[in-house]
C-alpha cells in the first residue's frame, strides 16, 4: 500500500529557534525525523519548509524537499500545499509526522497509513493511547478524545472527557477508559483539498485543536490505539536536553 509522509519544518520558533537544525548526538532533530519516516517504506518522505537554510541542510542528508509559503493558517494548510505541488490523486494518502518528534516510531507513521487505507468512510486517521494518570486528565496539554465502537472519534479535547461526573478528585484515577490523542494524521488528498476552502470552526478555536474543523464540516476521524508508545516531541530547551541524554546513552 503507497503512501507519501510529508515532514513540516519551519524555522522560526519562539523557545527553540532552528530547532529542525538542532543538534542530536551528531544529527540534527529533522534527520533523526526523516530517518525514521525512510524506514516505514513510504513512496516518498518530503520535507516540506519555508526557510532556505532548511532546505539546504535536508538536501545535504539526500532528502526531497519542497518550499511552501511561509503564511499558513494551520499545519495542515501547510500539507494542503504539498499535495498541491506534488498533483496526486484524490484518494493518495498523506501522513504528516512532525519535524520536532525524531524518535518517532516507523511502525506508528506505517500504522496510521494502513488504518486509513482499511476505513474507506474515514477522512483522516490518527492515533491515541491509554492515559493511566489523573495528573494527565486534569492537563489541558494532553488532548483527550473519546471514540464510538467502530473506533471513530466523536470529540476531541483539552478538558477531561467524558466528565466523570460522579468522582471525588482526590488524587485517584476515575474508573473507565481515558485516551490521549497522539497527533499523527494520516489524510485523503481529496480531504486537504476541501480543508482549505473551509472557514475555521468555532470548536476548533475554543479548543485550538486542528482536527475539530473536521468534525464541524462532518468528516469522520479513526483512532486507533498505537502499537507502539510514541515520545512526546522537542517544544523547549528542557526536552532537548533530556532527548539528547537519552540519545547519547542508547549510542553508548
Amino acid at each position: 500500500m503507497n503512501f507519501i509522509v510529508v515532514i513540516p519544518a519551519r524555522y522560526a520558533s519562539s523557545r527553540l529557534p532552528g530547532k529542525p537544525l538542532l543538534d542530536i548526538a551528531g544529527k540534527a532533530m529533522l534527520q533523526r525525523v526523516w530517518e525514521r519516516a525512510s524506514a516505514t517504506e513510504a513512496e516518498r518522505v518530503v520535507v516540506a519548509t519555508d526557510d532556505e537554510r532548511i532546505e539546504v541542510a535536508a538536501r545535504s542528508f539526500g532528502a526531497e524537499v519542497l518550499m511552501t509559503a511561509a503564511a499558513h493558517p494551520s499545519g495542515t494548510d501547510r500539507i494542503a500545499e504539498v499535495v498541491e505541488k506534488l498533483a496526486v490523486d484524490d484518494s493518495a494518502i498523506i501522513v504528516n509526522v512532525q519535524g520536532d518528534e525524531p524518535l518517532i516510531p516507523p511502525e506508528v507513521i506505517r500504522q496510521v497509513a494502513d488504518n486509513l487505507a482499511a476505513h474507506p468512510q474515514a477522512a483522516i486517521a490518527t492515533l491515541c493511547e491509554r492515559i493511566d494518570r489523573e495528573s494527565s486528565l486534569r492537563d489541558p496539554n494532553v488532548v483527550k478524545v473519546v471514540r464510538d465502537r467502530q473506533g471513530m472519534a466523536l470529540y476531541f479535547s483539552r478538558a477531561c472527557i467524558p466528565w466523570p461526573r460522579d468522582h471525588d478528585w482526590g488524587g485517584t484515577m476515575p474508573p473507565g477508559d481515558w485516551w490521549r490523542h497522539i497527533g499523527l494524521y494520516a489524510y485523503r488528498a481529496g480531504f486537504l483539498r476541501r480543508y482549505t476552502r473551509w472557514s475555521p470552526a468555532p470548536i476548533e478555536g475554543s479548543e485550538s485543536l486542528e482536527q475539530l474543523r473536521a468534525l464541524y464540516e462532518g468528516e469522520r476521524i479513526h483512532v486507533a490505539e498505537a502499537v507502539a508508545a510514541v515520545p512526546g516531541g522537542v517544544d523547549t530547551p528542557d526536552d532537548l536536553e533530556a532527548l539528547r541524554a537519552l540519545v547519547a546513552s542508547d549510542d553508548g
